[in-house]
Parts: C-alpha cells; sequence; structure tokens
C-alpha cells in the first residue's frame, strides 16, 4: 500500500468540465441543494442586517470569512454527489448523512476552520476600530463616495490582504482532505498531506480555480439570491475537481 495518494495533473479545461458536472448534479438535485444553501443565505442575512445599519465595510468582511470555514460545511453536498453517480436522487436526510458518517477527522478539521475564522474576525474587527473608527457607516443612507473615502478604502485593502492570507492556507489544507476524509480514503494528516502536495502540484490552475470560488461566493453572499445557486454549484464542481485530481479507482489509505 502506498504511502500516499498520488495527485493527478490540472488543466483549465478541468475547471469548464467540473462546472459542467456540478451544473448537472446540482440540476439532479435542485431541492435539497437551494434548501440546504438557504440555511446560511439566512444567517448571512441576518448578519448584514445587523452590520448594515452601523458598519457596513464589515458586511465585506464576513462574507469573505465565509470562505474560511465554507469547505467544512461541503460534507453533505458530497454525499448528495456520490447519490448521483449512483443513479440516486438526494433527499435532504441523505444531505445531513453525509455529517453523520463523517469521520471524526473531518470535524477535527473543521475546527481548525473555525478557529482560523475567529482570528479573522478578531484582527479585522481590531484593524476596523483603528482604520475606520467609530463613526457609523451605513448602506442604507450614506453617498457612495463616503463609502469609498481613504478609510475604509485601506481597511478593505489591507483585511483583504491578511483575509487572503488565511484563505489560501485553508484552501491548500481543505481542498482536497476534506473530500479524501468523507470518502474515508485517508487519515487526517494524509489527506492534508495529499491536499497540500496536490495544491502546489497544479499550483497555477488550483489558483484560477481558488479565485474563481472566492469572487462567485463573495459576490452571491453580497447578492444572496444567487448565493443559493452559486454555492451548491461550486460544492459539486469541487467534487468533481477533486475527483479528477484523485480518481476513485486510486488505492484507499487510512
Amino acid at each position: 500500500m502506498p504511502d500516499a495518494l498520488q495527485a493527478g495533473s490540472l488543466s483549465l479545461s478541468s475547471i469548464a468540465s467540473a462546472l459542467r458536472e456540478g451544473a448537472q448534479v446540482m440540476r439532479a438535485n435542485l431541492a435539497v441543494s437551494v434548501a440546504y444553501a438557504a440555511i446560511f443565505a439566512l444567517i448571512g442575512l441576518a448578519v448584514a442586517l445587523a452590520l448594515g445599519g452601523h458598519m457596513a465595510p464589515l458586511i465585506i468582511t464576513v462574507s469573505g470569512g465565509f470562505m474560511l470555514i465554507g469547505p467544512a460545511l461541503l460534507a453533505g453536498y458530497f454525499r448528495v454527489a456520490r447519490l448521483h453517480r449512483a443513479g440516486r436522487s438526494a433527499s435532504m436526510r441523505d444531505l445531513l448523512s453525509g455529517f453523520r458518517e463523517a469521520s471524526a477527522q473531518v470535524w477535527a478539521l473543521a475546527l481548525v476552520c473555525a478557529l482560523l475564522l475567529l482570528i479573522w474576525l478578531t484582527d479585522a474587527g481590531i484593524l476596523y476600530s483603528f482604520m475606520v473608527g467609530g463613526e457609523k457607516i451605513s448602506v442604507f443612507d450614506i453617498p457612495l463616495a463616503q463609502l469609498l473615502a481613504r478609510r475604509v478604502g485601506n481597511y478593505l485593502g489591507w483585511s483583504t490582504l491578511m483575509g487572503a492570507v488565511l484563505a489560501f492556507i485553508i484552501f491548500a489544507i481543505s481542498a482536497f482532505s476534506v473530500p479524501l476524509l468523507c470518502a474515508r480514503r485517508a487519515g487526517l494528516v494524509r489527506a492534508v498531506s495529499a491536499s497540500v502536495r496536490a495544491v502546489f502540484a497544479n499550483f497555477g490552475v488550483v489558483m484560477v480555480w481558488a479565485v474563481l470560488i472566492s469572487t462567485l461566493t463573495i459576490g452571491s453572499i453580497l447578492v444572496l439570491p444567487l448565493f443559493l445557486v452559486v454555492f451548491p454549484l461550486l460544492a459539486y464542481a469541487s467534487d468533481a475537481i477533486y475527483r479528477q485530481v484523485f480518481p476513485e479507482e486510486s488505492p484507499a489509505t487510512f
């Protein structure tokens, strides 16, 4: 039995192929896919309403923070994708069973993601207090010129840079380790190691994929109805990308 899963190669056409496959899975399981995404859309709406009247720039910060925990929320979608490949339609019960069947190692990785999210939100809050201060900035009653004032622009620039570093770390360790763990093809250390190697072995293409995921996810959070479609589409496409890098016929390791 080999010591590690061997990562395959990706091309830009792999991304297009994965998106097409993701769209097919989503169309075949539209109701359950949208219903699960709606849970997080409602949470996002509540956060936006809480921040929009006083600290509107933080909406973008929190939207970006979702990228840090997003990978840990995909076990259910991966279960739906497996059922689709087996020729079955999925119910919400099937989707939730993806989390029940996930190993404890998936939850350990999820805790790491949650910890980094808390660190990110704390640091972003401190940065906001120093660079923007306590002035009320609302999406409801301020002119666009004030929203794009130098202080806010500097805050968004520096916070985006900070978030990008954390997002890259999370992406590198979780992009392929989460589906490997959900499929029980590797233990935690081996799955994370395989994920990092796969990211750097396909660095250019994977970075295009990461930027696409980030742009579409954050954009859809800011326009919440889009999130209901974008989140499951990218989840199923991520599963397709994973199977291109680590084909299912690869030897399982535990």
